[in-house]
C-alpha cells in the first residue's frame, strides 16, 4: 500500500485574489502588521503614520486601520506583516487586497 503525499497548498477559486483571480490591483500600496482577522475573508491592518502639526511645527504618531482582502492561498494570521495594494471596491469597507506575506 503506498502512501500519498499530502501537500498543503489549497485549491484557489477566489475570484478576488491577486494571484489565481481576475481582480486588477493598482493604486496605493502599504506595509502593516494584521491586527484582527475576525471576519471571513477578511483582515483589519494596521500601520503608523506621522501627522505634521502646524502649531507646534513637530510631528506626530498616529496609525491608520485598512480592511484588505485575504485569499485562501495566502492566508495570512495575525501578526503577520503584509504588503496590500489598492483595488476596486469588494465591498462596503474593502478596497484593498492583501499581495504578500513579508518577512519580519
Amino acid at each position: 500500500m503506498k502512501k500519498e503525499n499530502k501537500t498543503t497548498q489549497v485549491e484557489c477559486n477566489d475570484r478576488h485574489c491577486p494571484i489565481h483571480g481576475s481582480i486588477s490591483i493598482r493604486g496605493r500600496s502599504f506595509k502593516g502588521k494584521i491586527i484582527k482577522n475576525d471576519l471571513h475573508k477578511t483582515v483589519t491592518i494596521e500601520f503608523p503614520r506621522q501627522f505634521y502639526l502646524s502649531k507646534y511645527e513637530r510631528y506626530e504618531k498616529r496609525r491608520s486601520r485598512i480592511k484588505a482582502h485575504n485569499s485562501l492561498c495566502i492566508n495570512a494570521q495575525i501578526g503577520d506583516i503584509v504588503k496590500i495594494m489598492e483595488t476596486k471596491p469588494i465591498s462596503k469597507t474593502k478596497n484593498f487586497v492583501v499581495i504578500e506575506k513579508c518577512n519580519q
